[in-house]
Formats: C-alpha cells, sequence, structure tokens
C-alpha cells in the first residue's frame, strides 16, 4: 500500500511553509532517519527525516513551492515489493467526523423523512468538496475561522482544494477583492469583524503602479508584521526608562577577557542578559506571562535575544540565564546567532523565553522603545553607551560611559511599581557587576 509523505509542523505555530528543497528523486530508496527535504517556516530552514522505508514512487509539490500546508501530501512512498510505476495518486484517507453532530428528527418528521430519499454518503475514502451538500459546507478549520474572522459568507466562495475544497487562499482572495472593491469606490471601512486594522493596501490613486517595486511578503515578513501588530493592538505596553553608568562593567569585561581562556570574548550584551537573568530572579512577580486562565510565573529566566536577519529578526533564547557563567552565555549566544542568521534554529531554541532584550546600541541609538515578545511579560530595549557628563554624589562634574534603557512592561501583568524594582535591580548589577558572582 502506498504511504503518503506529508508536509510536518515543525513548531507548535507553524500553518504552512516553504518546500525549500528535496534531497530524493523518484527511483530513490529512502529508511527511517534519512534526510528528504529541507522546509523553510517563517523562522529557520529545517531539514525532514523520513519516518518509513520505501521507494519515491512520486513527488507532488515541487522544490520552492511556498504556502505548502501542514500536513498536505508532498510525496509517495511505494513499500517493500509494490510497484512504483502502478501508483497513481495518494493514499485513500479516512475523512475526519464533521465538527457538529446531525440533529435527530422530531418523532413526527421521523415518518416523513423516511420516505425521503436519504442523501448519498460521502465513501469514507474520498475527500470532502466544497458543495454544499444537506446545508454543509466543506472547508478546511482555518478556512473557516479566517473567514468568520473577515466576515465572508463560504458559500459564496468556490473552492481551489483538493476536490473543491475551500482553503484559506480561497478566502484570502475573496477579502483581496473586497479591499479592491472598496478602494475602488473610495469607501474606507475597517474589517468586517469590528477591527481597527485597516486594508493595508497603496490606492493606485496616490502611487502608480509603475512608480515602484512590490516585493511579495515571506513567511517571516508575514509572521512577524501580524504578531506585532496584534501585540501593539492587544497588549497594554508602558515604558519605564533609566540611565545607567557602565563603567564598572567595562572594566570588569576587560579583566575577564584578558583572564579567559583562549577563545572566550565576553560582550556587553553577555553581562547584560545575566543581569537581566538575576534580576528576574530578584523580581519574580516581573517574571510573568499573561493568559486568559491567569497569570504564569516562571521559575526559571529565559532570556530571548533579538537577532536581526535577512528578510526580519528572530529571537533565539539562552535557558536558566541565571544559573549559567558569562563563558556559557557568550559560546551560546555566538552559536544561536550564528544558526540564526542562517535560519538553522530548531523552534526549541526561538521559543518559550520569559524576557527579552534588543539592542541596538552598536548602531549608535541612544534610546527606543520596543513592542513586546508575546507571552512574554517584558522586553528591555539597550541603546549605546556614550561618554556624558555626569554629577556625582558630592556635586562634582566629572565625565561618564552611560547607557539609556527602556523597559517596556506588559501592564495586564506587571504594574508600574513591579517594574521599576526589576529595572532597579537590572541597574544595581549593571552599575556594580561584581554582584553577579555573589
Amino acid at each position: 500500500m502506498p504511504i503518503n509523505i506529508t508536509m510536518p509542523a515543525l513548531s507548535p505555530t507553524m500553518e504552512e511553509g516553504k518546500l525549500a528543497k528535496w534531497n530524493v528523486k523518484v527511483g530513490d530508496t529512502v529508511e527511517p532517519g534519512d534526510i528528504i527535504a529541507e522546509i523553510e517556516t517563517d523562522k529557520a530552514t529545517m531539514e525532514v527525516e523520513a519516518v518509513d522505508e520505501g521507494t519515491v514512487a512520486k513527488i507532488l509539490v515541487d522544490a520552492g513551492s511556498e504556502g505548502v500546508k501542514v500536513n498536505a501530501v508532498i510525496a509517495i512512498l511505494a513499500e517493500e515489493g509494490e510497484d512504483a510505476k502502478s501508483i497513481t495518486g495518494p493514499a485513500k484517507q479516512v475523512a475526519k467526523p464533521a465538527d457538529t453532530k446531525p440533529s435527530k428528527p422530531a418523532p413526527k418528521e421521523k415518518e416523513a423523512s423516511a420516505t425521503k430519499a436519504a442523501p448519498k454518503a460521502t465513501p469514507p475514502s474520498e475527500t470532502p468538496s466544497s458543495d454544499t451538500k444537506g446545508g454543509r459546507i466543506f472547508a478546511s478549520p482555518l478556512a473557516k475561522r479566517l473567514a468568520a474572522k473577515k466576515n465572508i459568507d463560504l458559500s459564496t466562495l468556490k473552492g481551489s482544494g483538493p476536490r473543491g475544497r475551500i482553503v484559506e487562499k480561497d478566502v484570502e482572495a475573496a477579502e483581496q477583492g473586497k479591499i479592491t472593491a472598496s478602494i475602488a469606490s473610495s469607501a474606507s471601512v475597517p474589517a468586517g469583524d469590528g477591527s481597527l486594522i485597516m486594508p493595508q493596501v497603496l490606492d493606485d490613486r496616490v502611487y502608480a503602479p509603475d512608480s515602484y517595486e512590490l516585493k511579495p511578503l515571506d513567511g517571516m515578513r508575514r509572521t512577524v508584521a501580524r504578531r506585532l501588530t496584534e501585540s501593539f493592538m492587544q497588549v497594554p505596553h508602558f515604558p519605564l526608562n533609566v540611565d545607567i553608568r557602565l563603567d564598572g562593567l567595562l572594566a570588569a569585561r576587560a579583566g575577564i577577557n584578558k583572564s579567559a581562556p583562549e577563545g572566550v570574548k565576553i560582550s556587553v550584551n553577555d553581562m547584560l542578559i545575566k543581569a537581566a537573568a538575576l534580576a528576574l530572579m530578584d523580581e519574580p512577580d516581573c517574571n510573568a506571562s499573561y493568559s486568559d486562565n491567569g497569570i504564569a510565573y516562571h521559575k526559571s529566566a529565559h532570556i530571548s535575544v533579538a537577532v536581526a536577519i535577512d528578510g526580519g529578526l528572530i529571537t533565539p533564547v539562552i535557558r536558566n540565564a541565571e544559573r549559567k557563567g558569562l563563558a556559557e552565555i557568550s559560546r551560546e549566544m555566538k552559536d544561536l546567532a550564528t544558526r540564526a542568521k542562517e535560519r538553522k534554529l530548531k523552534p526549541q531554541e526561538y521559543m518559550g523565553g520569559t524576557f527579552s532584550i534588543s539592542n541596538l546600541g552598536m548602531f549608535g541609538i541612544k534610546s527606543f522603545g520596543s513592542i513586546i515578545n508575546p507571552p512574554e511579560g517584558m522586553i528591555l530595549s539597550v541603546g549605546a553607551g556614550e561618554k556624558r557628563p555626569v554629577v556625582t554624589d558630592e556635586n562634582d562634574l566629572e565625565i561618564a560611559t552611560v547607557m539609556s534603557v527602556t523597559l517596556s512592561c506588559d501592564h495586564r501583568v506587571i504594574g508600574g511599581a513591579e517594574g521599576a524594582k526589576w529595572i532597579l535591580a537590572f541597574k544595581r548589577y549593571v552599575e556594580s557587576p561584581e554582584s553577579m558572582l555573589l
């Protein structure tokens, strides 16, 4: 019996991906554990291993194909002794039952119902179509959710999925049609679900189509745009700012690197990661995430660090940073950053953080505010260290190296007082780096 190879879900949030490369061709024999393909998600490129043995009979999705849905059949294996050339399509799969059970006819209706021919049942091996039979519309769960959000009547759509099933792109195409019609009629209205997000399109009356080059969004850009928009709209941000003297930390860093073994070089960012983790342990109310079921207080500090890569950004996570030494944090951060830029991180390496750091100091940025990375409760924006005149406790004027940081807090989780306590603890560790050793 033919064996279907389906598009794997490489992370809990993955819904589709790009089939970047096939490492096998029709006629090749594969065994469990063989690398058969490379898949690009919104964050990384990952290798796909075979879980069955057999001969590649058909490849149904070409290399380079984008928007391949999770669980879509991408190739077919022939089992041992099976003629690969005789396989004409994917193995039949039993259709899942409908989400809702049909209601039973009332007693008075039973007799009348019996005289009517029952509708022909769809064989278990067949895939439902988008035709409305008995009032039911066949569409993927994602298409149904998207249509409900955009206030689109599924019965008006023609499905492009298997056997006419309505899929996500059909709903998106219908929404784009609504947007185009809206522009043509000069109407500017919110989305049908009452959302405040307006259609993000360029009006041809303002920008001539030949005056710019439109580059389609890749998976990462689209995901970053959606998640940050949702965060900025749904999470009540508030900022806390403070200036921190770096002279003590820079002196400590120079001493550490001077005595460090060959190949170890501690950065300022490494020390900030450690200071942030220790401050979270000192102020555990700030190491928290909001959920509708309650506030989750995390037992360890998992520090997400923003890394800019081609096409967007990613936040690899230093786990249990409060327990790690500076050398270990440095080695781990260099490895994660390198593989992040190559898009080779695994989902568990960029998910599950409890706090984020975004450092633009190397670009000379003095101060800025970041958008929170849900479900984390805070994100720290780090500016450049620069020489500034400061007034000492003895009212003397001197020159010191100072950096400005901004802490963005989720007010549903963290109050102003809690956030202030955390940022003061962080400042104490940075200005007195020897306290990190206690």
